[in-house]
């Protein structure tokens, strides 16, 4: 097998693990496979982001292939979004990540997030996430902006600012707080609110 391809077979594993061990109702790495929609979104983003650099002739295909997947998922990924490694979108669904967005490793997204832009121009558009990251359900990201490492977005908060690593962003428009004790990498940033 060519070693990109092990690396990729490795990468799909890595999500598997991360599904199961950011959701406690997970018993297997088979249930998880089988019935988990955001695992099957980001397998699928995975084929669709490779189409979309391999070839301008794969582009028209990949983005087609994108739009399935969101109707059979509810969650909506273009294929030109850089997502990292074990990412994991729980519940999944309405999650939206617009085509210049790039997520760090080991990110946790709650269904109803949406990483858009706040223009239509071309060019970088949609927000930068950190790695280890926790954005929480109906969250809206939106814009050129970075989200640092370690930083947690609450629930339904709008954040349109960058911000800081190990922070969190709450309210509407969303407002930075230091975070003020140790938390659970996985808990739900709605707990700051």
């Amino acid at each position: 097998m060519h070693d990109s391809s092990v690396r990729f077979w490795v990468l799909l594993r890595e999500d598997l693990e991360a599904a199961r061990r950011g959701d406690p109702a997970a018993r297997t790495l088979l249930e998880v496979a089988l019935g988990y929609p955001g695992v099957h979104a980001l397998w699928a983003h995975r084929v669709c982001h490779r189409m979309w650099h391999a070839s301008p002739l794969l582009r028209l295909p990949a983005r087609l292939l994108s739009q399935l997947v969101r109707g059979l998922t509810g969650i909506e990924i273009h294929p030109g979004a850089v997502l990292g490694r074990r990412l994991f979108i729980d519940h999944g669904m309405g999650v939206v990540i617009g085509e210049t967005a790039v997520v760090g490793n080991d990110v946790v997204m709650f269904h109803g997030t949406t990483l858009g832009g706040r223009s239509m121009t071309k060019g970088k558009r949609h927000p930068t996430i950190g790695d280890r990251v926790v954005i929480g359900a109906g969250a809206k990201v939106l814009g050129p902006i970075t989200v640092g490492d370690d930083a947690q977005i609450g629930a339904n908060a709008v954040v349109v600012h960058d911000v800081p690593d190990g922070a969190v962003s709450v309210g509407v428009p969303g407002r930075v707080r230091e975070r003020l004790t140790a938390v659970d990498p996985y808990a739900d940033p709605a707990l700051f609110i």
